[in-house]
């Protein structure tokens, strides 16, 4: 019994010990696997699907930006992002820079419906549902105050007459707010619009003094630009919310007409107002001073409406605007309104361009009678000569929506480096099917032909057509090579259904879309 109770009580002991080891933290731990980190490129996080959570769990605010390698406005905007990340990096520990390659994280460009490259987005506190878009920034300077302004004030306090004066006199371009009545959500929508507007200075004045000094009785905000002794005031009646405040503080920076050029198509896209009219004239023409002023003059009476643009037919560089409007030389003067909502052109009806007809013309638009432009080729003699057919605006609906032949049809910009290269593909394709009655491969010009289909994708781009259908296509989306093209269409002609469909109706693309498409044709 002695012996049963010794050995008992050295087990309890012994155990004992044990667990007292362990606490004490005598003896090998278990290893904790580190993450490794997330690779940067030039102070820019790289992110992937893998390491998207991480980063955003990890930064308190990390502003993203989500591109295409090959685009030229990803290209353009890539140093100035690298050089605002460095700059805040120092600056701040809470603040990081990201971006997302598309071409390689689809579903992360699907999560947050990225359509526009480059699209950035700033992330707060790891919320990954509702990120705040950072739009109209392509600056290292513009990225930083956007981002101090998401953090802090969007405006500087002006309680001095002397701060005023100074402010006011600091920069091209100044912005001040004047708050009259602090009731009022005036005041939120005016620092809402500073937050999105980094490109300028943002002031608000409260103070008596200095509203008394400049005159001001009432919520209003000024726009002044340096060396100009005229400023813009917007009352409070024109402001319903910030892109109210936005959309006028654009219009009166910039001239009352623009003329387009590489430069100034970035500061026209930025402006939110999706009406614009656009002058295809001859600096060096006799009527040109004429034109100019009745243009100038419309355009005074319908500012913050219509944005009105000049396009000089000398300027060789402008070439693509032209194919884009379809516009040829014996066409000009001419006058061209452009809805980038729907992408739908207008043409002015009457040929002379004086106040009078430009006025009507806009009066007309603005009221919805104006008539949408229509245009088409003559059809080509020899149009179904060949292994291609050759489509226009006036034959494209019989060929396409044909009741007993299935259409597989090319859509290119003659100017297109890409299309060029695939015209052979297509041709070699043209002579598998020429032998088959139920096939017709065509290819129509867009830039001279315009057709009542919904068109969102960069050229080239195809569609199938189904034999008997009145307004569906299939898009294709494989490669670009004979082998893949005879797939899909034998895939196609085989079967029954169409998973993909797209209507003729304008209605069901987004807005979003076709201002995208605007901006990448322009």
């Amino acid at each position: 019994m002695n012996t049963l109770l010794l050995t008992t009580c050295l087990l309890f002991i012994l155990d004992l010990g044990l667990a007292q080891e362990g606490k004490s933290g005598i003896g090998p731990k278990p290893k904790k696997h580190k993450a490794p980190k997330i690779k940067e490129d030039h102070n820019v996080l790289v992110l992937t699907g893998s390491n998207f959570a991480r980063a955003l769990k990890e930064n308190r605010y990390l502003l993203v930006k989500f591109y295409v390698a090959l685009s030229a406005p990803s290209q353009t905007v890539k140093e100035e992002f690298s050089i605002a990340a460095s700059n805040l990096r120092e600056e701040n520990a809470d603040v990081r820079f990201g971006q997302v390659d598309i071409t390689q994280e689809k579903n992360l460009g699907k999560e947050f419906d990225i359509k526009e490259f480059p699209t950035f987005k700033l992330f707060v506190n790891g919320d990954r549902k509702n990120p705040t878009d950072c739009k109209g920034v392509r600056t290292a300077s513009g990225f930083v105050t956007w981002i101090h302004r998401r953090m802090g004030p969007s405006s500087t306090l002006l309680n001095t007459t002397d701060l005023y004066e100074s402010f006011i006199r600091s920069d091209k371009v100044s912005v001040v707010g004047f708050l009259k009545d602090p009731s009022s959500k005036f005041t939120e929508h005016f620092s809402d619009a500073a937050r999105d507007v980094p490109e300028f200075p943002f002031g608000l004045v409260t103070n008596e003094e200095v509203l008394l000094h400049v005159g001001i009785t009432q919520n209003m905000v000024a726009v002044y630009k340096m060396g100009k002794s005229v400023h813009y005031l917007i009352s409070e009646e024109e402001i319903e919310n910030k892109i109210d405040v936005i959309r006028l503080i654009r219009t009166y920076v910039m001239d009352v007409v623009t003329e387009y050029n590489l430069e100034t198509s970035v500061t026209i896209f930025d402006v939110p107002i999706y009406n614009h009219i656009l002058l295809f004239a001859s600096k060096t023409s006799e009527q040109f001073s004429t034109m100019y002023e009745s243009f100038e003059s419309a355009a005074l009476e319908f500012r913050g409406k219509i944005v009105f643009v000049l396009v000089d037919t000398d300027e060789t560089r402008n070439g693509r605007i032209f194919e884009y409007f379809r516009i040829k030389e014996v066409d000009t003067p001419a006058i061209r309104v452009l809805n980038l909502t729907s992408d739908t052109k207008y043409r002015m009806p009457a040929d002379d361009v004086t106040f009078e007809n430009i006025r009507n013309f806009c009066q007309s638009y603005l009221d919805g009678k104006a008539k949408p432009q229509r245009d088409s080729e003559e059809i080509p003699k020899d149009w179904d000569k060949y292994p291609v057919k050759v489509l226009v605006g006036k034959n494209f609906n019989k060929v396409a929506f044909n009741k007993s032949s299935n259409g597989f049809v090319m859509f290119y910009a003659p100017w297109s480096k890409e299309c060029k290269e695939l015209f052979q593909v297509w041709e070699e394709l043209g002579k598998r099917y020429q032998n088959n009655p139920n096939v017709t491969i065509a290819k129509i010009d867009c830039t001279a032909n315009e057709i009542q289909l919904i068109m969102l994708d960069r050229y080239p781009f195809f569609r199938f057509f189904p034999a008997g259908s009145e307004n569906t296509s299939v898009r294709y989306t494989g490669k670009k090579n004979i082998e893949a093209f005879t797939e899909f269409l034998e895939h196609e002609l085989k079967s029954p259904n169409i998973e993909e469909k797209e209507t003729s109706s304008s209605e069901e693309s987004s807005t979003e879309d076709n201002e995208h498409q605007a901006k990448e044709e322009l």
